[in-house]
């Protein structure tokens, strides 16, 4: 893979100046899959150099011209999702199914952020005289610097590049190591239907210390990540030293809670469907489940009956229902919380192990614990993981203190029959999404984002094109006083 790619600068593909590569691997097969360029500091300074070249002609192309590349690209995507879909499933060992998916809803996010692209409204204020005018009106922030994670190696790029490109600014992307073939494709697909050289570069490397030093350069005027809490706070730190705008979508451990009146077989069907999707490596999966007790026998059993139905495997394997894990050491820390959890009294219900068929590959078993106490890590920590950890409640105001008991603030789920009771709890959730009675929120349409140490700022929606835009204010007095 990547022989034809790799950096991507001033429109075209190159390898580093010095010719070092890195190997990356499949985490269904362990063996290298291809060889990715490590950026030297003069590769990364080409990159910075170009995006201050292109970002005023960008700026100054009109919306609607911006437009049109975003909608071509979406349609590029789409005409071409079976072989991405390919190639994401090769990097990640996800399955086809969801690959396609997710290239379809990265099409959605370049096509929707082209229409944003035209409705960017300022307003006009109301003076307090004849004699002057007040106007605002929104203008690209700058050079922007891309930032995403590997677990949605198109999406989560996509959803930076087509908001900064719609709000005119240039941008440089650097994805994960991990799975870099994807954001590789949205530069193909945008350099095909007339994005300018320029416009948009790719970055490859270890993160350190290529990132620290992008967000330090002048020419980087906005940061966005998607990452973990703790690479979100050297993030900030970093940017704060130059007061530079950000966004952060940082991890997650969303509580479900699920009421008495809620038919406990038809959530636990969905919740763990989509609790094991992309093996338990979304931020936004539910990931702690709340369960009232009078529900909860019926509702483990069928969690449980899913799990077991699952097959991991190879996602290129039509037969496959869940991929691996990224990488070994995640697959560890997963088994560390699990015989946490057990070892305080929670019950498997199933998995629990590595899958004995798989004897390679960063396999782990669709798991369910049961009656696991508020005191277990993986009540605190977020699993990122495909195991489901299940605890019961009686008291409301019981519930909710534990579902907020996290730093996280990302998503949450309620479900119930009970319009009162949705909206009771789910305006007492610390969420900046919640689901109710639904689990897939992530649509190009509405914002995407979290609170607390979650944090802040939204991607998608009409706000996700503001995070790139900063307003100017006009005073204008038309005439001097004599």
């Amino acid at each position: 893979m990547y022989s034809t790619q790799g950096l991507f600068i001033a429109g075209a593909w190159r390898s580093a100046s010095d010719g070092v590569a890195m190997p990356v691997h499949s985490p269904v097969t362990e063996a290298q899959i291809g060889t990715i360029p490590v950026a030297t500091e003069a590769d990364q300074d080409t990159a910075l150099a170009e995006a201050a070249r292109s970002f005023p002609l960008w700026a100054a192309t009109p919306a609607w011209d911006r437009a049109g590349v975003l909608r071509r690209a979406a349609d590029h995507l789409r005409a071409n999702a079976d072989a991405l879909a390919r190639v994401m499933s090769t990097e990640t060992g996800k399955p086809l199914a969801e690959a396609r998916a997710e290239v379809m809803a990265s099409a959605d996010q370049f096509e929707w952020q082209g229409e944003e692209a035209k409705r960017v409204y300022g307003q006009t204020i109301p003076g307090r005289n004849p004699h002057e005018r007040l106007s605002v009106i929104y203008q690209p922030v700058g050079p922007c610097l891309a930032l995403s994670a590997w677990n949605f190696p198109m999406l989560l790029p996509a959803r930076k590049i087509a908001a900064a490109l719609a709000a005119g600014c240039s941008v440089v992307a650097r994805p994960a190591s991990e799975a870099p073939g994807s954001c590789f494709a949205l530069a193909e697909a945008l350099t095909a239907v007339g994005l300018p050289p320029g416009v948009l570069s790719i970055l490859t490397g270890p993160a350190v210390p290529m990132v620290e030093r992008l967000i330090r350069s002048p020419v980087i005027r906005k940061v966005s990540l998607t990452g973990s809490v703790p690479v979100g706070k050297q993030v900030l730190r970093i940017a704060a030293d130059d007061v530079k705008k950000v966004t952060m979508e940082l991890g997650g451990h969303a509580p479900v809670i699920v009421h008495a009146d809620t038919d406990p077989v038809a959530a636990a069907r969905k919740l763990a469907a989509t609790k094991f999707r992309n093996c338990g490596q979304v931020c936004i999966s539910p990931s702690r489940f709340y369960v009232h007790r009078s529900i909860m026998p019926a509702f483990e059993t069928v969690f449980a009956e899913v799990a077991q139905s699952i097959r991991p495997g190879d996602g290129l394997d039509p037969a496959t229902t869940m991929g691996p894990m990224i990488r070994a050491r995640v697959v560890d820390t997963a088994l560390s919380l699990i015989a946490d959890a057990q070892g305080r009294g929670a019950r498997l219900l199933a998995g629990g192990a590595r899958p004995a068929l798989l004897n390679h590959g960063h396999f782990l078993e669709p798991t369910v614990l049961a009656d696991v106490p508020d005191s277990a890590r993986i009540m605190r920590e977020e699993p990122f993981a495909p195991v489901a950890p299940i605890a019961g409640w009686e008291d409301f105001d019981d519930v909710i203190a534990s579902a907020n008991s996290t730093e996280f603030g990302l998503a949450a789920y309620v479900f119930t029959e009970s319009a009162a009771l949705a909206a009771r709890t789910a305006e007492a959730l610390e969420a900046g999404m919640v689901g109710i009675n639904e689990t897939l929120l992530a649509t190009a349409e509405a914002p995407f984002g979290g609170t607390r140490q979650s944090g802040f700022g939204r991607e998608g929606g009409s706000l996700g094109i503001l995070d790139y835009l900063t307003p100017k204010y006009t005073r204008h007095r038309l005439t001097l006083p004599a």
